[in-house]
């Protein structure tokens, strides 16, 4: 199975609303804006019946180079993650 463009997304949507692509393109484009800047202020933003975004910090770790098997250090980071609602788990599988 294809997965949808955006472009595909955003005609399906205006389809679906009776709205012109522009204004569903327009209200994407924001609501993108503001779960990307909820996620860096608060540190997680959900989506109803869908899941969350998280802001999560890794610990600093040893791990290695596969190639030759040496020992690396690999620095901490802050990371997103999305967690998958159990609603979406249910209807999905």
């Amino acid at each position: 199975m294809a997965k949808m463009t955006r472009t595909q997304i955003i005609a399906a949507l205006a389809d679906k609303s009776g709205k012109s692509k522009k204004e569903v393109k327009d209200f994407l484009d924001m609501f993108e804006e503001m779960a990307l800047s909820e996620v860096k202020k608060n540190g997680e933003f959900s989506v109803m019946n869908l899941g969350k975004l998280i802001k999560q910090d890794r610990a600093a770790r040893m791990g290695r180079n596969p190639a030759t098997g040496a020992t690396i250090s690999i620095p901490a980071k802050t990371v997103v993650k999305f967690r998958v609602a159990k609603a979406c788990k249910d209807t999905v599988l």
